[in-house]
């Protein structure tokens, strides 16, 4: 992997994060970091399921892969909040 995947994908997680975050309801105190990092997983976890179901290439946006990758992101905000309270 080159150093622009690699900045790719931070901020594509990073973008998935906050987006998993604005779907469950409530605050959620838990850290950027962990925000990050739960996005980078949701975003690889929602590519695998989307090839798996052969919609990860189609023309134009991706919406079915997206709503995957934001659905994982929203239950791993979930668990991880519910962790810290």
């Amino acid at each position: 992997m080159e150093v622009t995947g690699i900045f790719t994908a931070i901020f594509i997680g990073l973008i998935i994060g906050a987006l998993g975050r604005l779907v469950v309801p409530g605050k959620q105190k838990i850290s950027i970091w962990l925000t990050l990092l739960i996005g980078i997983v949701a975003a690889l976890l929602g590519t695998l399921v989307a090839s798996a179901f052969g919609v990860a290439d189609t023309r134009g946006i991706d919406w079915i892969e997206l709503a995957l990758q934001v659905g994982f992101a929203a239950i791993g905000v979930s668990i991880a909040s519910g962790r810290r309270r």
